[in-house]
Parts: structure tokens; sequence; C-alpha cells
């Protein structure tokens, strides 16, 4: 039986210290049995790669008179991945990213533990390449395309544009015609 005694509640028999005393205890065992079955959050850094990724199924690919095997990153911790702990870009690296959606502001591509240096050319659904950029070794500060209509970033060893005279304007193509006809067929 409970009776009100003292401003507390009492069970017979019980002294209200040793009733608070219990009824914390019960409470701080039922605490920790709940807090032992949470599953903790990651952290942000948790989260982020520690090594390079196996090398990714290649595909060829053909810019003008050039070609290169280019690593296709389609899945989105692929293309979180990317380049990352890479230390042995060639000029024969590329890596080819399909993106999911038009990248906007202030979406765009970065660097982090990236310890090379890279070029990146931001390419229209067409496959058309709309800009090409320099991408900073271990920058964190993403480059955002100044066109809202890129579908696909194609990564290369840092200058590879330049020393192939590969500019704006020019069309990347597979052996199965336009990137929208190899990665969008209906």
């Amino acid at each position: 039986m409970i009776e009100k005694g003292g401003g507390f509640l009492q069970a017979d028999g019980v002294k209200p210290g040793k009733f608070i005393a219990l009824l914390l205890a019960v409470a701080f065992w039922a605490g920790c049995q709940k807090s032992a079955d949470v599953t903790p959050v990651p952290s942000a850094d948790d989260l982020l790669p520690k090594q390079a990724q196996p090398k990714l199924p290649t595909m060829k690919m053909y810019l003008g008179a050039e070609t290169l095997d280019v690593e296709l990153a389609l899945t989105p911790r692929e293309q979180q991945i990317g380049m990352m702990f890479r230390t042995n870009v060639t000029d024969e690296s590329a890596m080819l990213f399909i993106l999911p959606q038009a990248m906007r502001a202030p979406d765009g591509f970065w660097m982090t533990n990236c310890p090379v240096s890279l070029s990146a050319a931001y390419l229209g659904p067409d496959g058309v390449i709309e800009e090409i950029h320099h991408l900073e070794k271990n920058d964190n500060v993403p480059v955002v395309a100044t066109n809202d209509n890129i579908l696909y970033v194609l990564e290369v060893n840092d200058g590879w544009f330049a020393r192939h005279n590969i500019s704006p304007g020019a069309v990347i193509r597979t052996d199965k015609g336009s990137l929208q006809e190899t990665f969008f067929r209906k």
C-alpha cells in the first residue's frame, strides 16, 4: 500500500529517503541499459574514406585524336572518394563522374585528401566540354561550375588538357556514341 507522507509517495515500511534512493537506482539502471543499446552517431570524420579506392571499371573515351581508358565513378560512394589518396596519377589516369543531376552552385569538385593536383573538364549532357578547371591538391574548397548544365566531370592529370590541345567545345565520345547515349539510353 502506498500512502502520502511528508510530501513523498511512500510504500509501506520504506522510509522516504530509501524510497528515493531506490527509485534513483532503478532509473539509473534503466538509463544505463537504454544507452548501451543505442548505436553512436558517426562523426563526419568517420564517414570520410581512409584510403584510395581500388581501380574502378574502365571504358575507352575519345577526345578528338586522344584516347583514354577512363575509370567510371558511378555510385555516390565512388564519387565521394574519387581520386582521394592516389599518388600515382599519370597522363594515362582519368576518372569520369556521371552525376545524378546537374551540378549547381554551391556544389563543385574539391580535393580533400588528394595529394596530387588535377585538371577537371565540366561537361554538358551532350558530352561537350563546357569548362576546364585546375583542382589544387588537398584543397577542400569546391570548384563550382559557372554553367548550370554540368552532368559529367572528367578528372585527369594536372595540365593534361593543355598538353593535348583539348579545350572547351571538344566533344567526348565512347564506342557506344555520345555520353548521353552511353549512360542514359532509353
